[in-house]
């Protein structure tokens, strides 16, 4: 298949998105790559602090003076809250671009998922102001939160408010359920006080690549030997149980894959009632590659690789459903790793609005 024919119905990208419940959401709020990966078939789009920094860095002819615009119009405010205003105006653009899906599913996809700021990650109640105030940017908005134990009561607070969630910095099966059963708590609240039923869409992250790579760090900081290509299964092998268990509990929101690092995140998942949202370049490459869209959600990871992995302590913390209390989320590697890159991410996005607004003699 060449990269022209990646577009036409019979990619693999716009067969699952068709014939399958599987929902496919891309990567970035970048508009020219979400216009194209609508034209894949995708519903939805998500954002975080590093993909926001690196699409308001790509195009620096829009966003340098439209930073300098900011700074005019609001002479007193420092250089995070600009590029936070260029972050928010960035996600109406995008989510405009989804209002089609939103509107034709109810409003189960169609969303574009904005981050809280990762610098709030310590505060309950500054993450659910800010997750209020970021749900009314947009009538498709999705807010992002992270998979700790702050958070997750931040979730519940949120959602109960009435704000769409979609978890972040989740890596595991025991988060993902604990934010499944946070999310069912607060749509059971919003019953029993008779406020509004809705369809707010929810979804729940496991960033599967990022589970591979903690893993792969922490065996070798063990000095443990896996055979070559194991570890790449983890975070299918997590995504896999996460699905089965939200169905087989019946909870109202949906698995979400992201942090690709190969075309299983999406291939292996295909035929669930989930979430998948690669890259575009992972999606590009998916269709260019013609990789199948099979039904493979429901196919279990070989045995002999899921007992290999089973093996390692740190992999089961992240495979079975009550290998971590919620207070171990925060201390798991892939989450610190992940906050530290969020955060490194804020103070770039505010190195480039420096640049904008006050460029060296």
């Amino acid at each position: 298949m060449t990269a022209a024919d990646s577009s036409n119905h019979t990619a693999p990208l716009a067969r699952a998105a068709r014939e399958t419940p599987t929902a496919l959401w891309n990567d970035s709020a970048d508009p020219n790559e979400l216009a194209a990966s609508i034209g894949f078939g995708a519903v939805g789009a998500t954002c975080n602090p590093v993909i926001a920094f690196t699409a308001i860095s790509k195009y620096p002819e829009t966003w340098g003076p439209r930073l300098r615009e900011l700074a005019a119009e609001h002479p007193t405010w420092g250089e995070s809250a600009l590029g936070w205003a260029a972050v928010r105006e960035l996600s109406i653009d995008a989510a405009r671009l989804l209002l089609p899906a939103f509107e034709a599913s109810g409003g189960r996809n169609g969303r574009l998922s904005i981050q809280t700021d990762p610098r709030l990650y310590r505060d309950t109640a500054a993450l659910v102001e800010q997750a209020v105030e970021f749900s009314q940017l947009a009538p498709n908005i999705i807010v992002k939160i992270p998979a700790t134990a702050t958070g997750i009561a931040a979730m519940e607070e949120a959602a109960y408010r009435g704000v769409s969630i979609n978890a972040t910095c989740s890596f595991t099966v025991p988060q993902a359920l604990a934010v499944g059963e946070a999310l069912e708590r607060a749509l059971d609240r919003r019953s029993a006080d008779g406020l509004p039923e809705q369809e707010f869409g929810h979804v729940v992250t496991i960033m599967g690549g990022r589970l591979d790579d903690w893993l792969k760090k922490w065996a070798d900081q063990q000095r443990i030997l896996v055979t070559p290509g194991a570890l790449d299964w983890a975070g299918v092998a997590a995504l896999k149980r996460a699905h089965a268990i939200f169905a087989e509990r019946g909870y109202r929101s949906r698995v979400l894959s992201a942090a690709f690092r190969s075309f299983l995140h999406w291939s292996e998942l295909v035929g669930g009632d989930l979430v998948v949202s690669p890259p575009f370049d992972w999606q590009a490459r998916i269709n260019e590659n013609g990789i199948p869209a099979e039904h493979r959600i429901d196919r279990p990871v070989a045995p002999e690789i899921l007992d290999e992995l089973a093996r390692l302590s740190e992999f089961r913390r992240a495979y079975e459903p009550d290998g971590m209390s919620v207070d171990e989320f925060l201390d798991f590697g892939a989450t610190r790793n992940t906050l530290r890159q969020f955060l490194d991410a804020d103070a770039q996005l505010d190195a480039l609005v420096r640049d904008a607004i006050l460029p060296g003699a």
